[in-house]
């Protein structure tokens, strides 16, 4: 079988490169410029009810945070609130700042001549080595399946790195030379199209059928005596949280079930 990973990470194929470009610009104003005018003046609370004027505050805040910590701005636990989800003894048996200490390691380690190339090879790291390959490679070896990546050839590879990076992100246009090399090989539908995830939709399979639902409620009322995520949350999780949002907060139900439940198959065997 093959698969075509790294085509987004070799060539900037991801939506994030390009709104990552957007919150660069504010990096052109200088520091002072930034807080001591624009940012006082904008975040005033009569803006708030300008329609275009009241997401400037949300851009600023974005744009204030530097790279790799803005990439998690988003994290589902993040905006939660992490005491709002852990138990709090285990909030303090662990660092939790210890994956953005990691993460800022590899950012800081990453030699590269562009913005874009340096946030490409950060993925290669997170998204591809640490993500997707093994869970590709894993979920065919289930299957019975070997799995190749064409698209991550030390050939290609080392073919994108000589790209200029206005040729893989132009402007906010992803992945053009990668579009316009195959412009002429591949149906003008398939060159044009949205780009589209490939996201489980766990979350309303939980909430549409009634055995996968007991599986997850039998899951994580299981995971409610590991003395790692408060029951409260587990139970806001489950009849609320979850059917108001199934897209959404499905993913965080498969992620404690799955570990619920290799926690069962592997226990007293560490």
């Amino acid at each position: 079988m093959l698969a075509g990973d790294g085509g987004d990470e070799l060539f900037g194929g991801n939506t994030r490169y390009a709104k990552q470009r957007i919150f660069g610009v504010y990096d052109f104003f200088p520091a002072a410029l930034r807080q001591k005018a624009i940012e006082p003046i904008l975040n005033r609370p009569s803006l708030e009810r300008l329609p275009l004027i009241k997401k400037i505050p949300s851009y600023i805040q974005q744009a204030s945070v530097p790279m790799p910590d803005r990439l998690q701005m988003y994290n589902m636990l993040i905006r939660i609130g992490l005491d709002q989800a852990f138990e709090p003894a285990f909030l303090e048996s662990i660092s939790t700042d210890a994956p953005f200490s990691h993460m800022r390691e590899t950012w800081d380690s990453i030699h590269a001549n562009s913005p874009l190339n340096r946030t490409l090879a950060y993925d290669w790291k997170y998204t591809l080595a640490d993500n997707d390959l093994p869970k590709v490679i894993g979920t065919a070896q289930l299957a019975g399946l070997d799995v190749g990546f064409p698209l991550l050839s030390d050939e290609l590879v080392d073919f994108s790195l000589k790209l200029p990076s206005s040729w893989k992100l132009k402007g906010f246009q992803l992945r053009w030379f990668f579009k316009e090399a195959l412009r002429d090989f591949l149906p003008n539908e398939i060159i044009t199209k949205q780009k589209h995830g490939f996201g489980l939709p766990f979350g309303v399979w939980a909430c549409e059928h009634t055995k996968l639902r007991a599986l997850a409620n039998d899951a994580l009322s299981g995971f409610k005596n590991r003395g790692v995520v408060q029951p409260e949350f587990i139970d806001k999780l489950m009849n609320s949280l979850l059917p108001a949002h199934p897209g959404y907060y499905g993913e965080m139900v498969w992620i404690l079930m799955m570990m619920e439940l290799w926690m069962r198959k592997n226990e007293g065997q560490a």
